[in-house]
């Protein structure tokens, strides 16, 4: 069984791929991933990873081949996706010469230039049923057949797979092959959303602004306390991807104002609360909550409306001034002082330009 340590020394020694507190962060459902992680790497079956987009499906995929007794093996990753049907079968398996118009000489597919190795299948969902039937075979002989071949390949590949889908409503469409899911769900890892480990994305913005800053040559301070909140409080549809994405570009730009008028542009049109239907509900408190985040939205149009003058606003919304900053704090948005420091600090930069 791999232990604590030899984790933490691999993806130190992995350099692009996040520190191990970083991945797993502090939350229930990360450290039971982590664990099984654990069990899992050094047994040859293969596994499932299930998550939202931005995830970080991928890293966990690296890490159980890094981390398995094929290592020295290689990783091929196969992007579903962004492999048009048509060719996804010859990417996939290969092709002899004379296969098809266009085959003039043999080609291997990533199955067998993942010989000894991992085959990372992202997005598994995206293969139609005739290659899942193939990909069956292969998981339970260990053999394929290349596109005109007479004879099939023996090829010994760990197959670990990625979705961002649930495989079970596939099955129920006639669009999954219900066998094939049985074959690669022997061991199911599933990546939590960012909004469901809302304590770990100030170790995240560290580790990116760290990261980045390095990357770029660049001098970006860290963030405030009032935009930090702002991405406590915002949904992330993106997950790490997106909040990493927001950080590199707050590198660049080098202002505050990068991060919190794009989360506000981000802001979904529409009051989509989670709601727990395993218990009771209250009425009450999503009614209070609907009420609240329409509020926030008003504020935050009037406020863009009037160039952030609190008093203009204040008269548009027919408040007092002292209810709007109240409002203006209770609802994270970003007040008058630190627009002014990030105004300050854009300047400043222009200037050293």
């Amino acid at each position: 069984m791999t232990t604590t340590n030899s984790v933490s020394a691999l993806i130190q020694a992995l350099g692009e791929i996040p520190p191990e507190a970083v991945i797993f962060g502090h939350s229930e459902g990360m450290q039971a991933l982590r664990e099984r992680l654990d069990k899992v790497a050094g047994a040859n079956v293969p596994v499932l990873i299930q998550g939202e987009s931005g995830t970080g499906k991928d890293i966990i995929a690296r890490m159980i081949h890094t981390l398995s007794p094929w290592k020295s093996g290689p990783f091929v990753k196969v992007n579903c996706p962004a492999i048009p049907g048509t060719l996804l079968e010859s990417e996939l398996f290969g092709y002899e010469k004379g296969a098809f118009t266009g085959a003039f000489g043999m080609k291997p597919g990533r199955v067998e230039m993942a010989h000894r190795g991992t085959l990372f299948l992202d997005e598994i969902s995206e293969l139609d049923l005739g290659l899942q039937s193939k990909l069956l075979q292969l998981l339970q002989d260990g053999q394929f057949c290349r596109i005109g071949a007479q004879e099939d390949k023996k090829v010994e590949v760990r197959v670990v797979c990625a979705t961002n889908r649930h495989l079970e409503h596939e099955i129920e469409s006639g669009t999954f092959r219900q066998d094939l899911f049985y074959r690669i769900n022997v061991v199911n890892l599933y990546l939590p959303p960012l909004r469901e480990r809302r304590g770990d994305i100030e170790d995240l913005v560290h580790y990116f602004l760290e990261y980045y800053n390095r990357k770029y040559n660049c001098r970006a301070r860290a963030l405030s306390g009032e935009v930090m909140g702002l991405l406590q409080k915002y949904h992330w549809p993106g997950n790490i991807r997106e909040l990493e994405n927001l950080v590199k570009r707050y590198v660049i730009l080098g202002n505050e104002e990068a991060i919190s008028s794009d989360l506000v542009t981000r802001e979904q049109e529409m009051f989509n609360p989670d709601i727990n239907l395993d218990g009771p509900i209250s009425l009450k408190k999503l009614t209070r909550q609907a009420v609240r985040e329409l509020e926030r939205k008003v504020i935050l149009k009037v406020l863009q409306a009037n160039h952030w003058n609190r008093k203009q606003s204040a008269r548009a919304l027919s408040i007092s001034y002292r209810a709007l900053l109240y409002k203006i704090r209770d609802a994270g948005l970003p007040s008058n002082r630190t627009r002014r420091r990030q105004a300050e600090l854009a300047n400043s930069t222009v200037a050293a330009d």
